[in-house]
């Protein structure tokens, strides 16, 4: 008898998340020296956490032998203050795709549904599946939530449903108007789970807390890892209802987030300057690189987040010619969308050495020599 065997059926069938690829098997594959690789696929921030996060981290090391608050409560507390919450409404995840797991710990289970985009973060499926209930996938025409139709495929065996705005892999974003109208259709059992994670990207991102406070069952998630760039530490926050919360908190394990995140991401929180500047810089670089392609003639969707969406040809060939130049990009055949490539905004240096990476790519390929 092997593990499978024993395993539970729906684990045989669970897809797997493929994260963007490391820099370090790249280079070990393509023998290039891990700091010439510049990595463009995780829709990190290439600027790096802020210096007070930085600074932070280091303070908190030494205490690293201790368990941290399970809790989280200074940083809860702050995030209240910053969103205009109570803490009873806040929660702290390791990382916000935590708190989309614990959404489907707490309301999921086989013979229910989660509607989502049909392009959106693919771990809504991951999870709906995890927990036996089936996804439902809605078309996303212009790369765009649909929201109307969203609603259309709510049946009374829904839970949740997911929106991004803006969305992860395409960039697009969904009006303040439209995601309340949408909140204020949903029958009572549907949980609108609405996921901020690039929000801070935004001049002005929709605000759903009137619709909390006003009782619609809405929960929002936002997260560290995007513009306060601290990815490697996982954390991610919701808020929402604080009896939603209160059930999330029973799902979750009890010290969840680490101390060094907690302190990190405290920091970040107030360095208000920093992410203003991280905004700038990134709407610039945005601007750059859909110019730059449009200019190769690549389609290209600059959308309202960190990255691009670039209609290249065949997604997987352009991956695997531009890792050859050290380049690491994100093909998109797991979202339904093969001629794909999405790419992170970068710093300057990065952007212009990825369009020249792929001028000579396409260059290349019209004198039918290899990348």
């Amino acid at each position: 008898m092997n593990y499978a065997e024993l395993a539970n059926a729906g684990v045989l069938n669970q897809p797997v998340y493929e994260p963007g690829k490391p820099i370090e098997s790249v280079a070990r594959e393509y023998g290039l020296e891990a700091g010439s690789i510049v990595k463009l696929a995780s829709n990190e921030n290439p600027f790096g956490p802020s210096p007070l996060a930085i600074e932070a981290m280091r303070n908190a090391a030494a205490g690293a032998h201790l368990y941290p608050d399970g809790a989280c409560t200074a940083l809860r507390a702050a995030i209240a203050k910053a969103r205009g919450l109570s803490p009873e409404a806040v929660l702290v995840g390791n990382g916000s795709n935590e708190i989309i797991e614990l959404l489907g710990h707490a309301f999921l289970r086989p013979g229910l549904e989660v509607v989502m985009g049909s392009q959106a973060f693919v771990v809504y499926k991951l999870v709906a599946k995890l927990f036996g209930a089936e996804p439902v996938e809605v078309p996303m025409p212009d790369f765009r939530h649909d929201l109307r139709a969203m609603r259309e495929a709510v049946t009374e065996r829904t839970r949740l449903l997911f929106v991004a705005s803006p969305n992860n892999p395409t960039g697009m974003a969904n009006t303040e108007a439209e995601l309340l109208e949408l909140a204020d259709s949903l029958p009572e059992q549907v949980i609108f789970c609405f996921d901020e994670a690039y929000a801070e990207y935004l001049d002005r991102a929709p605000d759903l807390r009137g619709a909390i406070s006003s009782g619609r069952r809405v929960v929002c998630l936002r997260t560290f890892s995007k513009i306060y760039g601290l990815g490697g530490l996982r954390v991610g926050y919701a808020y929402g209802d604080p009896d939603l919360i209160a059930l999330l908190h029973r799902v979750r394990q009890p010290f969840n987030v680490n101390s060094i995140g907690q302190a990190a991401a405290l920091a970040a929180l107030g360095d208000v300057g920093f992410v203003e500047d991280c905004r700038r810089r990134n709407r610039e670089g945005r601007a750059f690189l859909v110019e730059g392609l449009t200019r190769l003639g690549i389609e290209t969707h600059g959308g309202e987040a960190n990255f691009v969406l670039s209609r290249i040809g065949n997604g997987q060939e352009a991956f695997r010619e531009l890792q050859r130049k050290g380049y690491i990009v994100r093909p998109l055949a797991g979202y339904g969308l093969p001629e794909f490539i999405r790419i992170t905004v970068g710093t300057e240096r990065e952007n212009a050495g990825l369009l020249q990476a792929i001028e000579q790519c396409l260059a290349a390929r019209m004198s039918g020599v290899g990348g």
